[in-house]
């Protein structure tokens, strides 16, 4: 899959595109707008970025994760390196080896819900603007709908590309929607 972005000033185009890339086949958890104006978004009925989504929460929480497991393994390498382990045993060094790797990944998580998501940074000054960033993640069978469906709206303005949300992410987000239809 592949991610398309696009600049618009227009939220009833947007609101357009979405329905004619949605009649295509592209369903709702493929489509995304990102804004400053988040009431008018919701007023357009358009499918927003989620507001965890809008920082860099997940990326920091991993790279923090990953720090943590380096804390964690220097902890226990020292302390048997050390010789503390023969006096006192394992388990308090264990122990501050998963406290060390769960400090580390909290701190990467606050850290990151205080930094624009990375994939948007791009985009700041546009969206500072008023501007709103349309983006569709596409599998190859339908990049020509996305074609067609932009060809028809020339205010759309090109962006850029870059990586997608994972296909069965998508998947699962269009099963779970089908199963909340389903429910009475």
């Amino acid at each position: 899959m592949k991610r398309y972005y696009y600049l618009s000033d227009d939220l009833d185009d947007l609101e357009a595109v979405e329905q004619e890339l949605e009649e295509g086949g592209v369903t709702q958890p493929q489509i995304h707008v990102l804004s400053e104006q988040d009431g008018e978004v919701e007023r357009h009925r358009l499918h927003e970025v989620e507001p965890v989504l809008k920082q860099d929460v997940v990326h920091s929480t991993e790279l923090g994760a990953l720090i943590g497991v380096v804390a964690a393994a220097l902890v226990l390498l020292v302390s048997y390196f050390s010789g503390m382990t023969t006096s006192v045993g394992w388990t308090p060094f264990v122990f501050l080896a998963i406290v060390a790797l769960g400090f580390c990944t909290w701190e990467g998580g606050m850290f990151g819900i205080q930094q624009p998501h990375r994939a948007f940074r791009k985009y700041r000054g546009e969206l500072n603007a008023g501007r709103h960033l349309f983006f569709v993640d596409v599998e190859p069978a339908q990049e020509a709908v996305l074609a067609r469906v932009v060809g028809a709206h020339p205010r759309l303005e090109a962006a850029g590309t870059g990586a997608s949300t994972p296909r069965w992410v998508i998947r699962l987000q269009n099963k779970w929607k089908a199963f909340i239809h389903t429910m009475p």
